[in-house]
């Protein structure tokens, strides 16, 4: 793709609007919560402290909408103790001459780390970057500095004290992410009926557990037909992908295969009334439509043999569990301990999470880190703004940084995507805010009445698109600002020159020392096949010692494979939009070895999928040789993704050499279903590291 291509889509994505908006309510909640702290302040304390404490109520409330499963109360007070912190030494520096660009860089800096502990901790850090650019305009005394740093503190915990008296849909999100899993796993299952060896998307199941992982208040307070569906719908993924895959489940072709579609079929239904019943909290209600519940694994008509009438029969068995739990809420059902269900997660206190943000953050001070790279931009764009406007005279010269702290962004697209939405939407909010002021010539009072609606637009158009939130915004800070002393005019004419100034330094800067996702795409890929050779090792092992606890191994190293994949996954998304895309990455590996991997890689973990729906009962017969072909191929697979980094061949004879070993004492054992399935299961993983083998042929420097 082109740069001239690249700039055009990015813009364009920039630019779209969505109609969509954001809950009404929650955004009346929120401009309620910034009107409760600005009219008081702007009586007691004036203009100044009234900016101060507003500035501090926006940013504690749009952090209230970043996606997060948290308690939202918390997340306000967090944002309101980072915006206090960085106001209060703000304005300390302020009085020090040169000491406030020092210390601009280093939060800069900071907040560019941030983005290590997750998107939402990232957009609040760079929000406290630009609050300290607004409030902090004049040098002031220690106690004043004190005193503003206390009132932008108190913004965040009023619309953390709103949003406790007034809740408004305090467990949709948790209940939209487990409806999400059990609306794929019915799209999954209607896939199935027509390919067999469909894959699932693994993004619901993902987020469902970081839902899953609640805070004591709300694990006291949460819907009781919230508990336990989760572990149920791990279950039941591996179970639909065992009956329709036809080497370890129904037929081909035949009556049997007829069969299992018309139980997937039945599935399907089922799960999407699920799906339903859980995202609204009504009763589980069928379809006329749908079959009843004991259609599914039923033995009327053609029966299935097998491999594929035990994964019908478990999986009608889970169907009826999860809706007997969704009916009745019923705790001792649905919490008993069950082989990869995973177990309650516990998600710790704010105060208890900051030895594991700084570990995640230590993690990413290394030159060749994407979050490093953007955090040293950050702090380098933002200074250099500030410097620019500062010497060339503006009064209002902290529009330039800013709007660089917002616009910048990891990678490449969200950086200049955001970048041409915030230049439109900041002169187009800047240009009508000062019309109105210009001509209506309006008194604190309705300034700051016009700034709560405008406070309040921005909430409501956070889904629409970040151009029109951003003219939101900016007659939001326009208004606010207005209570000061000046020209409006000429103010405003600044301010839409910063804001060029500041975008086009941040956009050229990302020109100038890009991250680019491709480079790193043979790193992300070599991450994933390890993953999946953990995976399929854990779950194959578990053949030879099945009177062993297993659950926590496997699930773990499914969880791996699964957060390995999603970051191939985006870091491919964000590959295709950037200009100039090199055809090789840094170990060799072009892009068309990437996409045929990723397929090989794929099938190795749908394989182990297939494994774990046939894991054996406690008391089954161990298969005797299953534990030495696992670590084989646990070795194997973590050889060959250090094989991809460091550009050497990847090859698997060792396997090879294990799989025939372990076919020898499997023809020489009794038979039995364990071991048909993993005898049809490991020459599955042979196929899947042949085809990996074969993606990567070549893929060697100096091959």
């Amino acid at each position: 793709m082109s740069w001239f291509a690249a700039l055009r889509d990015t813009a364009r994505t920039g630019l779209t609007l969505d109609r969509a908006l954001t809950d009404p309510k929650r955004a009346l909640r929120g401009a309620v919560a910034v009107a409760l702290v600005l009219f008081p302040t702007l009586a007691l304390g004036g203009p100044a402290l009234a900016t101060s404490a507003a500035m501090g109520a926006f940013i504690a409330g749009t952090a209230t909408f970043q996606r997060s499963f948290r308690p939202r109360a918390s997340l306000a007070v967090a944002a309101g103790l980072g915006l206090g912190t960085s106001t209060f030494l703000g304005y300390l520096a302020a009085g020090v001459y040169g000491l406030f660009p020092a210390l601009l860089a280093v939060w800069a800096f900071g907040a560019g780390l941030a983005w290590a502990i997750g998107p939402t901790a990232g957009v609040v850090a760079a929000n406290t970057v630009s609050v300290m650019l607004v409030v902090v305009q004049l040098p002031v005394s220690a106690a004043a500095a004190l005193g503003h740093g206390l009132v932008a503190a108190l913004g965040g915990v009023t619309q953390a004290v709103v949003i406790t008296l007034w809740p408004i849909g305090s467990w949709t999100a948790q209940r939209s992410a487990l409806a999400d899993t059990y609306a794929e796993l019915a799209d999954y299952a209607r896939r199935l009926r027509q390919d067999p060896t469909a894959h699932v998307d693994p993004a619901p199941f993902m987020t469902a557990r970081h839902a899953a992982a609640l805070t004591p208040w709300q694990d006291r307070h949460r819907p009781p037909e919230l508990r336990g569906l989760r572990g149920i719908a791990e279950r039941i993924r591996p179970t639909l992908a065992a009956l329709a895959d036809p080497k370890v489940g129904a037929p081909e072709e035949g009556p049997g295969r007829d069969r299992a579609r018309e139980v997937l079929a039945a599935a399907a239904e089922v799960m999407d009334a699920l799906a339903r019943a859980v995202r609204t909290g009504d009763p589980l209600r069928l379809p006329r439509s749908a079959p009843s519940l004991t259609v599914v694994g039923a033995e009327d008509g053609p029966r299935l043999q097998g491999a594929a009438r035990h994964s019908a029969r478990r999986l009608g068995g889970l169907l009826r569990k999860a809706a007997d739990a969704l009916d009745r809420g019923d705790e001792d059902t649905i919490t008993t301990p069950v082989v990869g269900a995973g177990g309650a997660l516990h998600k710790p206190p704010l105060s208890r999470m900051l030895p594991v943000a700084l570990r995640a953050v230590r993690r990413q001070l290394r030159p060749r880190s994407a979050i490093f790279q953007h955090a040293v931009r950050l702090a380098g764009v933002v200074t250099v703004a500030y410097l620019l406007a500062r010497l060339a005279g503006f009064h209002h010269g902290y529009w330039a940084p800013l709007t660089a702290a917002m616009v910048m962004r990891p990678d490449f697209a969200q950086t200049y995507s955001r970048g041409v939405a915030r230049l439109a939407g900041t002169v187009v909010g800047v240009a009508v805010s000062t019309l109105v002021v210009q001509l209506a010539h309006p008194g604190h009072w309705v300034l700051a009445a016009l700034a709560v609606l405008c406070i309040g637009a921005a909430y409501l158009t956070l889904k629409t698109g970040y151009a029109l939130m951003t003219v939101g915004i900016s007659s939001y800070v326009v208004f606010l600002l207005g209570l000061q002393a000046g020209d409006p005019l000429v103010t405003a004419f600044e301010r839409v020159g910063l804001t060029l100034l500041g975008g086009t330094v941040a956009l050229l800067t990302y020109a100038l020392f890009p991250t680019w996702q491709t480079a790193r795409l043979g790193e992300r890929l070599a991450e994933w096949l390890a993953a999946a050779g953990r995976y399929a090792a854990a779950v194959v092992a578990c053949y030879e010692t099945p009177d062993r606890p297993r659950g926590r191994t496997v699930r773990s190293a499914l969880l791996d494979s699964r957060e390995a994949r999603s970051e191939l996954l985006q870091a491919i998304q964000r590959a295709d939009a950037e200009p100039g895309r090199h055809e090789t990455g840094l170990a060799g590996v072009t892009r068309r070895q990437v996409d045929r991997a990723r397929a090989a890689v794929g099938h190795l973990g749908r394989v182990a999928v297939l494994l774990e729906a046939h894991l054996p009962a406690a008391d089954a017969e161990p298969v005797p040789g299953t534990a030495e072909y696992a670590e084989e191929l646990r070795l194997a697979t973590a050889l060959a993704a250090g094989a991809l980094l460091t550009g050497r061949p990847v090859e698997f004879g060792a396997v090879r050499d294990a799989q025939a070993r372990l076919e020898e004492r499997l023809a020489a054992g009794a038979p039995g279903v364990e071991r048909d399935v993993v005898r049809a299961g490991t020459r599955l993983l042979g196929q899947a590291l042949r085809d990996l083998e074969r993606a990567l042929r070549g893929s060697a420097k100096g091959v």
